[in-house]
Protein backbone atom coordinates (compact mmCIF):
# COMPACT_ATOMS: atom_id res chain seq x y z
CA UNK A 1 0.00 0.00 0.00
CA UNK A 2 1.56 3.11 -0.31
CA UNK A 3 2.46 5.73 2.01
CA UNK A 4 0.47 9.10 2.30
CA UNK A 5 -0.42 12.06 4.08
CA UNK A 6 -4.08 12.01 5.61
CA UNK A 7 -5.85 14.40 7.68
CA UNK A 8 -3.26 17.36 8.68
CA UNK A 9 -4.30 21.08 10.34
CA UNK A 10 -1.66 23.47 12.05
CA UNK A 11 -1.86 26.11 13.87
CA UNK A 12 -1.34 28.20 17.50
CA UNK A 13 -3.00 27.65 20.74
CA UNK A 14 -3.59 29.40 24.08
CA UNK A 15 -2.96 32.94 23.21
CA UNK A 16 -3.62 35.14 25.71
CA UNK A 17 -5.22 38.13 25.35
CA UNK A 18 -6.54 40.93 27.49
CA UNK A 19 -8.31 44.00 25.84
CA UNK A 20 -9.00 47.22 27.92
CA UNK A 21 -11.38 49.46 26.44
CA UNK A 22 -11.18 52.56 28.06
CA UNK A 23 -14.05 55.52 26.99
CA UNK A 24 -12.60 58.06 29.05
CA UNK A 25 -9.17 58.22 31.15
CA UNK A 26 -10.33 60.84 33.44
CA UNK A 27 -10.43 59.58 37.60
CA UNK A 28 -13.56 57.32 37.52
CA UNK A 29 -14.43 56.97 34.51
CA UNK A 30 -15.88 53.44 33.03
CA UNK A 31 -13.32 50.86 32.18
CA UNK A 32 -14.11 47.37 30.42
CA UNK A 33 -12.39 44.27 29.90
CA UNK A 34 -12.06 41.47 28.06
CA UNK A 35 -9.75 38.16 28.99
CA UNK A 36 -9.70 35.64 25.85
CA UNK A 37 -7.28 32.83 25.46
CA UNK A 38 -7.97 32.06 21.52
CA UNK A 39 -6.69 28.76 19.77
CA UNK A 40 -6.37 28.65 15.67
CA UNK A 41 -5.91 26.01 13.33
CA UNK A 42 -5.75 25.76 9.47
CA UNK A 43 -6.71 23.17 7.04
CA UNK A 44 -5.63 23.05 3.42
CA UNK A 45 -3.10 22.89 0.82
CA UNK A 46 -0.08 21.99 3.22
CA UNK A 47 0.96 18.56 1.78
CA UNK A 48 3.89 20.00 0.47
CA UNK A 49 5.12 21.20 3.51
CA UNK A 50 5.29 17.62 5.29
CA UNK A 51 6.40 15.58 2.20
CA UNK A 52 8.99 17.86 0.27
CA UNK A 53 9.96 20.41 3.37
CA UNK A 54 8.21 22.97 1.34
CA UNK A 55 7.07 25.85 3.09
CA UNK A 56 5.69 28.60 0.85
CA UNK A 57 1.87 27.81 2.04
CA UNK A 58 2.88 28.03 5.44
CA UNK A 59 1.79 31.10 7.22
CA UNK A 60 4.06 31.08 10.46
CA UNK A 61 2.48 30.24 13.74
CA UNK A 62 3.83 33.23 15.10
CA UNK A 63 2.14 35.56 12.51
CA UNK A 64 -1.35 34.32 13.70
CA UNK A 65 -0.51 35.17 17.21
CA UNK A 66 0.73 38.45 15.86
CA UNK A 67 -2.81 38.73 13.74
CA UNK A 68 -4.72 37.79 17.02
CA UNK A 69 -3.13 41.32 19.09
CA UNK A 70 -3.38 43.30 15.47
CA UNK A 71 -7.00 42.26 15.21
CA UNK A 72 -7.82 43.38 19.00
CA UNK A 73 -6.17 46.70 18.56
CA UNK A 74 -8.03 47.92 15.90
CA UNK A 75 -11.53 46.02 16.62
CA UNK A 76 -13.67 46.01 19.89
CA UNK A 77 -13.79 42.45 21.43
CA UNK A 78 -17.48 42.83 22.10
CA UNK A 79 -18.07 39.03 22.36
CA UNK A 80 -15.68 35.85 22.17
CA UNK A 81 -18.19 34.49 19.32
CA UNK A 82 -17.48 37.88 17.26
CA UNK A 83 -13.80 37.88 17.64
CA UNK A 84 -13.80 34.35 16.77
CA UNK A 85 -15.45 35.10 13.32
CA UNK A 86 -13.51 38.25 12.60
CA UNK A 87 -10.24 36.34 13.55
CA UNK A 88 -11.84 33.12 11.13
CA UNK A 89 -12.91 36.02 8.37
CA UNK A 90 -9.93 37.53 8.28
CA UNK A 91 -7.35 34.72 7.52
CA UNK A 92 -9.99 33.10 4.89
CA UNK A 93 -10.15 36.28 3.30
CA UNK A 94 -5.59 36.28 3.53
CA UNK A 95 -4.88 32.79 2.89
CA UNK A 96 -6.20 31.08 -0.13
CA UNK A 97 -3.95 28.03 0.41
CA UNK A 98 -6.21 27.50 3.60
CA UNK A 99 -9.32 25.60 2.72
CA UNK A 100 -11.05 25.72 6.72
CA UNK A 101 -10.01 28.16 9.48
CA UNK A 102 -11.07 27.07 13.56
CA UNK A 103 -10.99 29.52 15.47
CA UNK A 104 -11.98 29.21 19.47
CA UNK A 105 -11.63 31.24 22.56
CA UNK A 106 -12.08 30.40 26.44
CA UNK A 107 -13.32 33.85 28.18
CA UNK A 108 -12.18 34.47 32.06
CA UNK A 109 -15.38 35.90 33.38
CA UNK A 110 -14.78 39.29 35.39
CA UNK A 111 -17.34 41.21 37.17
CA UNK A 112 -16.93 44.65 38.88
CA UNK A 113 -16.00 44.90 42.09
CA UNK A 114 -19.08 46.62 44.33
CA UNK A 115 -17.92 49.63 46.39
CA UNK A 116 -20.54 51.17 48.45
CA UNK A 117 -23.18 49.05 46.71
CA UNK A 118 -22.06 50.01 43.43
CA UNK A 119 -20.62 48.70 40.66
CA UNK A 120 -17.12 50.34 40.31
CA UNK A 121 -15.86 52.30 37.41
CA UNK A 122 -12.55 50.01 36.40
CA UNK A 123 -12.04 47.43 39.50
CA UNK A 124 -12.78 43.52 38.92
CA UNK A 125 -13.07 40.52 40.54
CA UNK A 126 -13.11 36.81 39.01
CA UNK A 127 -14.49 34.27 41.44
CA UNK A 128 -14.89 31.43 39.64
CA UNK A 129 -12.88 29.13 37.43
CA UNK A 130 -16.18 29.59 34.97
CA UNK A 131 -15.11 30.04 31.62
CA UNK A 132 -17.51 31.45 28.81
CA UNK A 133 -15.81 29.80 25.39
CA UNK A 134 -16.86 29.71 21.51
CA UNK A 135 -15.47 28.11 18.57
CA UNK A 136 -15.68 29.44 14.75
CA UNK A 137 -15.49 26.97 12.16
CA UNK A 138 -15.60 28.16 8.78
CA UNK A 139 -14.74 27.98 4.66
CA UNK A 140 -15.87 30.66 2.50
CA UNK A 141 -18.91 29.00 1.63
CA UNK A 142 -20.40 28.59 5.30
CA UNK A 143 -19.23 29.13 8.87
CA UNK A 144 -20.45 26.81 11.92
CA UNK A 145 -20.49 29.01 15.32
CA UNK A 146 -21.41 27.43 18.95
CA UNK A 147 -20.41 28.88 22.47
CA UNK A 148 -20.47 27.29 26.11
CA UNK A 149 -19.78 27.35 29.62
CA UNK A 150 -17.24 25.50 30.94
CA UNK A 151 -16.58 25.37 34.76
CA UNK A 152 -20.21 26.14 35.99
CA UNK A 153 -20.53 25.05 39.84
CA UNK A 154 -23.67 24.49 41.07
CA UNK A 155 -25.41 22.50 44.05
CA UNK A 156 -28.63 21.60 45.27
CA UNK A 157 -29.76 20.31 48.60
CA UNK A 158 -32.43 18.65 48.09
CA UNK A 159 -35.23 17.48 45.57
CA UNK A 160 -32.81 14.85 44.27
CA UNK A 161 -33.06 11.31 44.00
CA UNK A 162 -31.56 7.85 42.99
CA UNK A 163 -33.65 4.82 43.10
CA UNK A 164 -34.18 1.56 40.93
CA UNK A 165 -30.66 1.30 39.48
CA UNK A 166 -29.48 -2.00 38.58
CA UNK A 167 -27.70 -4.08 41.15
CA UNK A 168 -25.06 -6.69 40.95
CA UNK A 169 -22.96 -9.01 43.20
CA UNK A 170 -20.56 -5.63 43.47
CA UNK A 171 -22.94 -3.55 43.88
CA UNK A 172 -22.76 -1.22 47.42
CA UNK A 173 -24.68 2.11 46.88
CA UNK A 174 -27.37 2.88 48.96
CA UNK A 175 -30.71 4.31 47.18
CA UNK A 176 -31.34 8.04 48.45
CA UNK A 177 -34.75 9.78 48.12
CA UNK A 178 -33.38 13.22 49.54
CA UNK A 179 -29.81 13.70 48.72
CA UNK A 180 -27.39 16.27 47.65
CA UNK A 181 -26.88 17.13 44.30
CA UNK A 182 -23.68 18.90 42.74
CA UNK A 183 -21.76 19.30 39.05
CA UNK A 184 -19.46 21.28 37.31
CA UNK A 185 -21.78 22.37 34.27
CA UNK A 186 -20.09 21.82 30.96
CA UNK A 187 -22.33 22.79 28.26
CA UNK A 188 -22.04 23.63 24.27
CA UNK A 189 -24.70 24.68 21.83
CA UNK A 190 -24.70 25.04 18.23
CA UNK A 191 -26.17 27.86 16.27
CA UNK A 192 -28.94 27.77 13.64
CA UNK A 193 -27.13 31.02 11.79
CA UNK A 194 -23.94 32.87 12.11
CA UNK A 195 -26.10 36.11 13.76
CA UNK A 196 -27.66 35.53 16.56
CA UNK A 197 -27.19 38.48 19.40
CA UNK A 198 -24.62 36.60 21.31
CA UNK A 199 -24.35 38.17 24.25
CA UNK A 200 -28.19 37.88 24.47
CA UNK A 201 -28.31 34.53 24.24
CA UNK A 202 -25.69 33.43 25.86
CA UNK A 203 -26.77 35.06 29.17
CA UNK A 204 -30.17 34.09 28.72
CA UNK A 205 -28.97 30.53 28.02
CA UNK A 206 -26.64 30.30 31.14
CA UNK A 207 -29.73 31.87 33.12
CA UNK A 208 -32.49 28.94 31.77
CA UNK A 209 -29.04 25.99 32.71
CA UNK A 210 -29.24 27.23 35.91
CA UNK A 211 -33.12 27.43 36.26
CA UNK A 212 -33.46 24.04 35.01
CA UNK A 213 -31.02 22.64 37.68
CA UNK A 214 -32.76 24.29 40.35
CA UNK A 215 -36.15 23.38 39.80
CA UNK A 216 -35.92 19.81 38.88
CA UNK A 217 -37.31 17.12 40.39
CA UNK A 218 -34.48 14.85 40.12
CA UNK A 219 -34.46 11.02 39.84
CA UNK A 220 -30.66 10.86 38.64
CA UNK A 221 -28.12 13.19 37.23
CA UNK A 222 -29.17 11.61 33.42
CA UNK A 223 -33.08 12.92 34.14
CA UNK A 224 -31.26 16.64 35.42
CA UNK A 225 -29.43 17.01 32.32
CA UNK A 226 -32.05 15.97 29.81
CA UNK A 227 -34.42 18.51 31.67
CA UNK A 228 -31.77 21.62 31.01
CA UNK A 229 -31.02 20.59 27.41
CA UNK A 230 -34.91 20.07 26.82
CA UNK A 231 -35.59 23.76 28.54
CA UNK A 232 -32.69 25.55 26.67
CA UNK A 233 -34.16 24.17 22.97
CA UNK A 234 -37.61 24.99 24.08
CA UNK A 235 -36.64 28.64 25.10
CA UNK A 236 -34.23 29.71 22.21
CA UNK A 237 -34.89 28.66 18.67
CA UNK A 238 -31.44 29.89 17.53
CA UNK A 239 -30.22 27.42 19.04
CA UNK A 240 -30.62 23.41 17.22
CA UNK A 241 -28.86 21.26 19.78
CA UNK A 242 -26.33 21.16 22.88
CA UNK A 243 -24.04 18.75 24.55
CA UNK A 244 -24.08 18.81 28.28
CA UNK A 245 -20.83 16.82 30.27
CA UNK A 246 -21.91 16.77 34.23
CA UNK A 247 -19.41 14.85 36.23
CA UNK A 248 -21.11 13.85 39.46
CA UNK A 249 -19.54 15.78 42.96
CA UNK A 250 -20.21 13.42 45.55
CA UNK A 251 -21.48 14.30 48.96
CA UNK A 252 -21.12 11.73 51.27
CA UNK A 253 -22.59 11.36 54.75
CA UNK A 254 -19.90 11.09 57.71
CA UNK A 255 -20.49 8.37 60.16
CA UNK A 256 -20.34 9.53 63.36
CA UNK A 257 -21.60 6.37 65.54
CA UNK A 258 -18.02 6.03 67.11
CA UNK A 259 -18.27 9.41 68.42
CA UNK A 260 -22.14 8.54 69.87
CA UNK A 261 -23.09 11.04 67.80
CA UNK A 262 -26.54 10.74 65.14
CA UNK A 263 -26.10 12.48 61.68
CA UNK A 264 -29.61 12.66 60.20
CA UNK A 265 -28.40 14.57 57.22
CA UNK A 266 -25.99 17.43 58.41
CA UNK A 267 -22.44 16.40 58.14
CA UNK A 268 -21.21 15.33 54.91
CA UNK A 269 -17.95 14.44 53.27
CA UNK A 270 -17.10 16.57 50.08
CA UNK A 271 -15.05 14.43 47.47
CA UNK A 272 -15.03 14.66 43.52
CA UNK A 273 -12.26 11.55 43.16
CA UNK A 274 -13.30 9.04 41.55
CA UNK A 275 -16.50 10.67 40.27
CA UNK A 276 -19.11 9.74 37.59
CA UNK A 277 -19.64 11.59 34.54
CA UNK A 278 -22.65 11.96 32.57
CA UNK A 279 -22.77 13.38 29.11
CA UNK A 280 -25.29 13.52 26.38
CA UNK A 281 -26.19 16.04 23.22
CA UNK A 282 -30.00 16.85 23.25
CA UNK A 283 -30.92 17.89 19.47
CA UNK A 284 -34.07 20.04 18.09
CA UNK A 285 -33.97 18.85 14.37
Amino acid sequence: MPIHLSENNYGKQRVRLLRLSRQNVQHGARHDIKELTVGIRFEGDFDASHTKGDNRNILPTDTMKNTVYALARHHLVDTAESFCLHLAEHFLSKNPQASRIHVDASETLWERLAVGGRPHAHAFTCASNEKRIAFVNATRSEKNIHAGIEGLVVLKATQSAFEGFLRDEFTTLKEARNRILSTVISAEWFYRDDSPPFDTTWNGVRQTVLEAFADHESESLQHTLYAIGESVLQNFASVREIHLSLPNKHYNLVDLSPFRLDNPGVVFLPTDEPHGLIEATVRND
